[in-house]
């Protein structure tokens, strides 16, 4: 391993990202109740030009009057390329009251996206005498973005999560789909007259994760169009999981509960992880740098491993 250590990412819950239009001020109580761990208020591509302007209004209204609760409070601003992203930031850190914890940057294509919006913000945040400096998470939803992923991971001290936004992903890479996420019917390999599907996000979401635990910034998987199927999402959570993300976005309701139950550690596994932890502790009293657990070999890898497990189950039940 590098001399270099990798940094730990903020230390918070992240599973499930809850989105809902800065135009419909009449949901927001409900998405406070929810078990989302994160709230995204959007100004973006939920929100009609026409529209934009009251649903700022409403969201910088609703910041300070409702009860969030513990959860991370984020508004995602319109991309750079648009009139409207410098007015969400200076309104937004004018007006908005000190609740707020994070700024969601759509599009990000280069590390230079990023210090545009922070010395904008660190302008507005310094004028008004704000004292919680604001967080940044972004979107990699285009091939610039894909290919700039490390330098952006790297851009801003403020930046404390990284998303996959497929549909806008898909659209910049030239892909023949309209699918947000998941499968794609045309995207399989064939063996014996059998078709097997594979995950044509992989590769996008390996590259976000690695870029992000080389920066100690939250991976998190985006969007999962077809709210009608639970199990394609629960799917792709888990795939998700498994390559090291901590958490999914829900744009519907009923997928909160099924990203909290994917990325919330199984009683199972946390038992398993404190067990391998307990052995490897008792192999280093006897001057040993492995043993055996349930059959296999587990050695101070498997160490890391099962702290990552047991970390998060710490983590969420310190809610």
């Amino acid at each position: 391993m590098s001399f270099r250590i990798q940094p730990a990412p903020v230390a918070r819950p992240n599973r499930c990202q809850l989105f809902g239009p800065g135009s419909r001020p009449a949901i927001f109580e409900k998405m406070a109740a929810s078990a989302a761990d994160v709230i995204n208020l959007d100004l973006e591509d939920s929100v009609a030009p026409d529209d934009k302007a009251q649903a700022r209004k409403n969201i910088i209204e609703a910041i300070g009057d409702i009860d969030w609760g513990r959860k991370t409070l984020s508004v995602r601003i319109n991309g750079l390329d648009t009139p409207y992203w410098y007015r969400d930031v200076v309104d937004l850190l004018e007006n908005a009251s000190d609740r707020l914890d994070q700024i969601m940057i759509p599009k990000v294509g280069c590390a230079a996206d990023l210090y545009a919006v922070d010395a904008l913000v660190t302008a507005v945040e310094r004028a008004k005498g704000r004292t919680k400096p604001i967080s940044f998470e972004v979107i990699i939803e285009s091939a610039a973005g894909i290919a700039h992923v490390e330098e952006i991971a790297a851009a801003s001290p403020r930046l404390q999560a990284m998303s996959l936004g497929a549909a806008d992903f898909a659209a910049s890479m030239g892909m023949a789909t309209t699918g947000i996420g998941g499968t794609q019917e045309n995207y399989y390999m064939l063996r014996e007259g059998q078709k097997y599907w594979s995950d044509p996000w992989h590769w996008a979401q390996t590259a976000i994760v690695a870029a992000c635990r080389t920066h100690g910034i939250l991976p998190v998987d985006g969007p999962f169009g077809d709210f009608s199927d639970d199990e394609g999402f629960r799917a792709q959570a888990l795939r998700s999981a498994t390559l090291g993300m901590v958490g999914k976005w829900a744009i519907h309701p009923k997928q909160v509960a099924l990203a909290n139950e994917v990325f919330t550690p199984s009683d199972e596994a946390v038992a398993d992880a404190r067990a391998i932890l307990a052995a490897m502790e008792e192999a280093k009293k006897a001057g040993a740098g492995a043993t055996t657990y349930k059959g296999k070999l587990i050695d101070i890898a498997s160490m890391r491993q099962a702290e990552v497990i047991v970390r998060q189950a710490e983590l969420i039940a310190g809610q």
